[in-house]
């Protein structure tokens, strides 16, 4: 069996005395995706942090197509293929649709950003609408958009999601998880973040459930969906 193309051994992470992340281990094989729930302040998000280094695992492994980068730069885990759309899209406001989704290219250059912008405008054809428009002008689901297409552009093996549905209306969510649907259907390895258990247990192969920062619950989307007791945490109990 190959080996997995992201794992976690035993990750702690601590904000100077208090612990964020306790001995977490998880992993995540090619083609897959793969959902990480839990309730607000469970570590959710630095967990994602800390596989680009900031914070830095203060204890255990990360490990990317095998080679361990617990301690490499930011810079060096994008550019060898991982790609993150941050908590609250973190577009950069003043510039355009087209100039945003160029930055996403830093960590491989210019070489495909023509061809690879055209795929995004055919992924979300609202960007393409919007492509001469300030990024501070355009609605929060469509910022979304664009912060997704912007981590694509880099081409990643592996795309991190933070909180893709966060503040949005349900009618954009399901569009957001839509296009998410169709980029897994494409093969793409995703690892998405989420409090909105219901949408990302269905979108997903596997899942864990985190609480106060540790792994409490492992399984397929189906069976998690299906837990009594991640229905009533996360659920409403339907």
């Amino acid at each position: 069996m190959s080996e997995p193309i992201l794992e976690l051994k035993d990750v702690d992470v601590h904000y100077g005395v208090i612990q964020a992340l306790k001995k977490v281990s998880l992993h995540i094989d090619e083609g897959e995706t793969v959902s990480l729930i839990g309730s607000n302040g469970a570590g959710k998000s630095t967990l994602l942090m800390s596989i680009f280094g900031q914070p830095r695992a203060s204890a255990g492994q990360i490990l990317f197509r095998g080679t361990d980068i617990t301690h490499k730069s930011s810079h060096y885990v994008a550019s060898n293929g991982v790609a993150q759309a941050p908590e609250g899209r973190r577009v950069f406001p003043d510039m355009s649709v087209e100039e945003n989704l160029l930055m996403g290219t830093i960590p491989i250059g210019t070489a495909h950003a023509d061809e690879d912008m055209q795929r995004m405008f055919e992924l979300f054809p609202r960007l393409k609408e919007r492509r001469n428009q300030r990024a501070m002008t355009m609605s929060g689901g469509e910022q979304q958009m664009l912060a997704i297409a912007r981590a694509l552009m880099s081409r990643p093996k592996l795309l991190l999601l933070d909180e893709p549905s966060l503040g949005l209306a349900p009618i954009v969510v399901k569009q957001i998880f839509q296009t998410l649907r169709e980029l897994a259907a494409t093969g793409m390895t995703i690892f998405l973040v989420e409090q909105n258990a219901n949408h990302a247990l269905r979108l997903s192969d596997r899942a864990y459930v985190m609480v106060t920062g540790e792994i409490r619950l492992s399984g397929t989307g189906e069976e998690l969906l299906g837990n009594q007791e991640v229905r009533n945490a996360y659920l409403g109990g339907h």
